[in-house]
């Protein structure tokens, strides 16, 4: 008999002594005293580059609003040979256009000059007066170079004209005058004062200022037990602007921006200045927006505690175990969570300690939730024999609190997506835009000195629609 508990005793000191190195050196790789460097995130970036495609028709619509009916009214206009003029050119419809290249476009202009034409007063004038009626169409074609300037100012950088598109004779006291020339002067200087450099056809900062205004407009977001602030600081506005093939205008915009993070009570109420424009080489149908969400500890304290304080789970089926006084804070890369721990065994026995636990924060999508993984802990009691006992059961004790150290922030996500939808959905006078397919997932975790901070990331595209 006294054989039979000699080796039975044998078999569970030897279980103890095979695994007490495995639990010591496990326990002194991990020092609760230490102090790792802590984590300095990267700074959080925005993205948004959107290739517009601005129909012709559009264009159409555009070139002839700023082209207006009367173009030029002339009293008295010298015509040559002593003969003089009172004429009116009108816009006889509308006017045409089609790109030559990648940045010119060629402008037919149907015009109509109407009028009166009769000898300069003194010698024979004081003898005639009458005067011929002049009403004659024509349609000069210009070549133009348009480009949208840094001040967001559509202009024309150069010009020319190509055709007068027809030929103005007239016959007046029996000869026969040729009044291109004195016409093509009249247009070429009405196209230079209409077209020349430094004229802005359409200035397009108001509807940019508008709707950066709103876009740019600092948010707030509710993370936890509190709202942060955010804004978009831009570094960089892009642009790149060509005709293509189907005669649309392309314009691809691109947006870069530091976000800021902002306390509650110090929340900016309006938008960062644009800055000048430089050039995009991205085509890409981008929108990417990553707000660096943080909870302190005291906030995550009180999160994971009504998951954790006075909880009592099971070890197994003789020990549970109820922890208390949850408190989190930085472990270098990980994250450190420390708790009064009491232990009870189905035979009487007890103990008090202290668990330090530290893992890797991570996402996990099925739940939506923050979670802890690859965690190691150390446990600390006066009871050796009480620390190896649990320690030897330290798989189930890290599932249980796997499965307890959890944060849900499904509504965060949802509460995120749809402000950005409504954000981002613009009705302008041009065209109505809005974002599509947006997704937004928690990127990395970062604890810091201050808190816990995750960057959520949303992505998604913007649709336009031109009117």
């Amino acid at each position: 008999m006294m054989k039979i508990h000699f080796r039975r005793d044998l078999k569970k000191y030897l279980v103890v002594i095979l695994f007490s190195p495995f639990i010591i050196s496990s326990c002194k790789s991990l020092n609760p005293a230490a102090v790792p460097p802590t984590m300095t995130p990267p700074v959080s970036y925005s993205t948004a580059n959107v290739p517009l495609v601005i129909p012709k028709q559009t264009l159409d619509n555009l070139i002839n609003q700023q082209i207006p009916r009367i173009l030029l009214e002339e009293k008295g206009l010298d015509m040559g040979n002593g003969i003089q003029g009172d004429l009116t050119f009108t816009r006889n419809g509308e006017a045409s256009w089609k790109s030559l290249d990648g940045q010119q476009i060629e402008v037919t202009i149907p015009v109509r000059i109407q009028g009166e034409l009769g000898l300069k007063k003194g010698g024979l004038g004081n003898f005639f007066q009458s005067k011929v009626p002049l009403d004659k169409s024509f349609k000069p074609v210009f070549v133009l170079n348009p480009e949208i300037n840094s001040d967001w100012g559509l202009e024309i950088r150069d010009f020319e004209l190509l055709d007068l598109g027809g030929k103005i004779e007239l016959s007046v006291l029996g000869m026969d005058l040729d009044l291109s020339g004195i016409v093509r002067k009249e247009i070429r200087n009405w196209a230079s004062q209409k077209f020349g450099e430094g004229k802005t056809l359409v200035s397009f900062k108001p509807f940019v200022t508008s709707a950066w205004d709103r876009v740019g407009k600092p948010f707030m977001v509710d993370f936890g037990p509190g709202k942060t602030g955010f804004s978009v600081q831009p570094e960089s506005v892009k642009l790149k602007e060509f005709f293509d093939s189907g005669q649309n205008y392309n314009l691809w915009l691109g947006l870069n921006g530091k976000v800021n993070t902002h306390p509650a009570e110090a929340f900016p109420s309006r938008a960062f200045p644009l800055p000048g424009l430089s050039v995009n080489e991205n085509s890409e149908n981008k929108l990417e927006i990553v707000l660096p969400l943080t909870l302190t500890y005291s906030q995550l304290n009180e999160l994971l505690g009504e998951n954790l304080n006075g909880k009592t789970f099971k070890v197994d089926k003789k020990t549970s175990m109820t922890p208390s006084n949850i408190q989190s804070s930085a472990f270098g890369e990980l994250l450190a969570v420390s708790m009064d721990f009491f232990a009870e065994q189905s035979n009487g026995k007890s103990l008090n300690g202290k668990l330090f636990v530290v893992g890797k924060p991570a996402y996990d999508a099925a739940t939506q939730s923050l979670i802890l993984k690859d965690l190691n802990f150390k446990i600390e009691s006066g009871n050796l024999g009480a620390q190896t006992s649990i320690g030897l059961k330290k798989g189930k004790i890290i599932r249980q609190i796997e499965k307890r150290a959890v944060f849900p922030i499904g509504n965060v996500l949802e509460e995120s997506l749809g402000g950005i939808q409504n954000r981002l959905a613009l009705d302008t006078p041009y065209a109505n835009l809005k974002v599509s397919g947006v997704t937004i997932i928690p990127g990395e975790f970062f604890p810091t000195a201050n808190g816990l901070m995750v960057q959520l990331i949303a992505t998604g595209k913007v649709d336009v629609r031109w009117k």
